[in-house]
């Protein structure tokens, strides 16, 4: 035991030694000056991304964490540098309309009944994540009202149609623009002429189509490019003008470029995705459609849409010659009409208009077991999304059947009125008048922060995309715009509220099945080309998102996706989520054009921000930097991201983390974390460039099946073995030196060929 005067020498080398960890921390922050604040910037940013895919810190997606997907709006974050940009031939991809896809897929389809036209969304594993651009020479669309009649060809570089369709003036190749006669195969010589005798046979006043507001909303089924719809707009008249993708080469995103309201659709075995009772007419000029099919289950999806007394026009071969085949066609057709209680309200030259009748009376006076039958008294007529086809009528409710009619005030009145189908959402009258005077306060204040960036007549076709009772819609009545009105299937069914206030829209699935993965789920994409609309408004949408646990990336590539170049996009909602998407601007090439308060008012929601912003004009460049997915393939440097091991923040690194692998239940023994490949992954393998700590690969195990990695310290190249029939883990195995410890990745590599 040493005594007291030893203190002092054995004091020495506890100094020497506190000298030089002192010195070695100096040494460490001199060199990690750059580095090492990146380093703990990633770290941290990698904790709170993992957490926000369900990840806890402990690998097993739940530590009890309540915190926001969307953080807690830390401006000091990381912010994305890019993302990818698809290769020019998915300038036009509709994920959810996609043909590749049901072939990749090997989708078994019957083509008879149309079901390869109908939607088919890809599994998240194979979404394009990226940014689709516009085909080479793009222009700012023409304005309304003028685009009605011409259109860049640049923007929809297919001219099939002007050839194939010459002589019916459908349209014209006028070298740089194309235009737009007006004409369709039963009406040549115009749309407007063909309108006014459809009227002038319903004996309407002055052969206006509109019958004095009576009649506002039509179905214009295997619409072409929508000239008839186009044309009905002038008499205060809105057609949703539907047809399948690509039946003629793009058809519809010519009527959408023109400013006409369209969508991509089809009668095969799926209910449309509108409320029953929505349309006072529906309109079928030269169609293709077999209405006798299936015990006539397509006339019927018609008569389930038709209002009380509505019509159906028929211009068709079938309702006028002479020959065999369509005097037997004809025939039976009539046949059905009858005994589905319609009644041929005019049948003149080639057109046929049968109507719908008021009440029930009919359907109660049809003898026993005729066909086709009464629904059953629990099928849900406004129940439409995903929903099968019945070959079955429609019969109305009870109040609609004493009434004898809809009860719809005329337009424009209608738009305001309170329709009686409120009392079904069980929704008062003086809810609905606070709401449509709430949204007129909402849009008269969005356009004043608008009007120094928006030049006359820039915007035309609009999404609202949680409409609501369509009260933003309505207030944008003295506005040359269209809204596409969006309401969620398993909300409160407000669309049919929308349809009878004179107003459209479409029921869509905003967000996938939950699945058993820890990965975030994603939204559905909507049926309609990329660069559809001027204006997307997002109220407290991804507010919602976050309450289903659903991917806000995928929601923002999807906004990108059908917003135009020079577009906007209106997203009011809580101020973290606000600061959450101004983070991704300059990935998706975005700009902030203002950010305010919400107004205060107790309508409004706590903490609620409003931000505009507007899509850039961009085209990408040969040579850049930026990652493409070029014939499938994409790679993305991660410069100057360091990650942890099982933690990846660099994009599309996580991207790829996200969609192709989730967590298993166990650890992989060897100090790394076990992860189990999706089934129906890719079909092909990739390559990753990577230095020592994580290794990214779609499917499969890398090297010899099923076996760990050892990563080695410099970069490597990874090729991947066969693919395992079934999902098989495998395990990401670092150096023993390296668990926990941080990590750099150079590249990660996808192909979806």
């Amino acid at each position: 035991m040493r005594g007291r005067n030893d203190g002092g020498q054995s004091k020495r080398p506890v100094v020497l030694f506190c000298v030089m960890v002192v010195c070695l921390c100096l040494l460490f922050l001199y060199f990690s000056g750059s580095n090492g604040q990146a380093g703990s910037a990633a770290l941290e940013y990698g904790t709170k991304f993992s957490r926000s895919l369900g990840w806890g810190s402990d690998g097993d997606g739940d530590d009890g964490s309540e915190e926001s997907i969307f953080g807690t709006g830390d401006v000091n974050d990381v912010k994305l540098k890019s993302f990818p940009v698809c290769d020019d031939r998915h300038s036009e991809l509709i994920p959810c309309l996609d043909r590749n896809l049901i072939y990749q897929m090997r989708l078994k389809l019957d083509l008879n009944l149309m079901e390869h036209y109908e939607r088919h969304c890809p599994p998240p594993e194979r979404r394009f994540n990226c940014l689709i651009p516009p085909p080479h020479g793009y222009k700012v669309p023409i304005k309304w009202p003028k685009s009605r009649d011409i259109v860049w060809k640049a923007n929809i570089p297919h001219t099939h149609l002007a050839k194939e369709k010459s002589d019916q003036n459908w349209m014209i190749d006028a070298g740089e623009k194309i235009k737009f006669p007006g004409g369709g195969t039963h009406f040549h010589h115009g749309a407007d002429k063909y309108i006014s005798s459809i009227a002038n046979m319903l004996n309407f006043k002055d052969n206006i189509i509109n019958n004095e507001g009576m009649l506002r909303t039509v179905l214009d089924v295997g619409c072409g490019v929508a000239s008839f719809g186009g044309y009905l707009l002038s008499s205060n008249v809105i057609a949703m003008s539907l047809a399948p993708n690509d039946v003629h080469q793009n058809q519809i995103q010519f009527a959408l470029e023109r400013g006409i309201p369209a969508y991509l659709g089809v009668l095969g075995t799926k209910r449309l995705p509108y409320p029953s009772r929505s349309f006072e007419l529906a309109h079928c000029s030269r169609c293709r459609i077999d209405w006798l099919q299936r015990d006539g289950i397509l006339m019927l999806e018609l008569d389930r849409l038709l209002r009380p007394g509505g019509y159906f026009a028929y211009s068709s071969p079938e309702a006028y010659a002479q020959d065999e085949e369509d005097r037997r066609i004809w025939k039976e057709m009539s046949s059905l009409a009858e005994r589905m209680c319609w009644k041929i309200a005019e049948k003149k030259n080639q057109t046929v208009i049968w109507v719908k009748p008021l009440n029930n009376d009919c359907y109660r006076s049809r003898p026993r077991g005729t066909n086709p039958p009464l629904c059953k008294s629990g099928d849900d007529p406004d129940s439409v999304w995903g929903v099968t086809m019945e070959a079955c009528i429609t019969p109305y409710p009870e109040q609609m059947h004493r009434d004898g009619g809809s009860g719809l005030a005329p337009w424009p009145a209608r738009l305001t009125t309170p329709p009686p189908r409120l009392a079904d959402l069980y929704v008062t009258a003086d809810t609905f008048e606070k709401d449509t005077e709430m949204w007129q306060q909402r849009v008269d204040n969005y356009w004043n922060l608008l009007r120094p960036k928006v030049k006359p007549e820039s915007i035309r076709n609009i999404m609202d995309m949680k409409a609501n009772f369509g009260s933003f819609a309505a207030a944008l009545k003295e506005k040359d715009v269209w809204v596409m009105n969006a309401v969620s299937h398993d909300g409160p069914n407000t669309l049919k509220i929308i349809y009878d206030r004179g107003l459209i829209g479409s029921t869509h699935d905003c967000f996938l099945p939950a699945e058993l993965y820890a990965v975030c789920t994603v939204c559905e994409a909507f049926s309609t080309y990329p660069r559809t609309y001027d204006l997307l408004h997002a109220w407290t949408v991804f507010t919602d998102l976050e309450k289903r646990g659903c991917s806000a990336e995928d929601l923002l590539l999807e906004m990108d996706r059908i917003l135009r170049p020079t577009g906007f996009i209106i997203v009011r909602d809580k101020a973290p989520i606000i600061v959450f998407i101004k983070k991704y601007l300059n990935a998706l090439h975005w700009e902030a054009v203002t950010v305010v308060d919400g107004e205060s008012s107790p309508e409004s929601e706590e903490n609620e921000m409003i931000l505009i912003i507007r899509k850039k004009l961009w085209l990408p460049e040969a040579g850049s930097q930026d990652s493409t997915i070029n014939s499938g393939r994409f790679s993305q440097k991660c410069d100057n991201l360091v990650v942890t091991v099982g933690q990846v923040p660099c994009w599309p690194a996580t991207f790829l983390f996200q969609r192709s692998w989730r967590r298993a239940d166990h650890d992989d023994g060897a100090g790394g974390v076990a992860f189990q490949r999706r089934p129906g992954w890719f079909t092909e393998p990739t390559l990753a460039d990577v230095d020592h700590g994580v290794v990214l690969v779609e499917h499969g195990a890398v090297a010899d099946d099923q076996a760990p990695i050892d990563v080695a310290p410099a970069p490597i190249n990874v090729d991947s073995a066969p693919i395992p029939v079934d999902p098989a883990p495998i395990a990401f195995a670092p150096p023993p030196d390296a668990v926990g410890s941080a990590h750099k990745i150079y590249a990660v590599g996808l192909n979806n060929a």
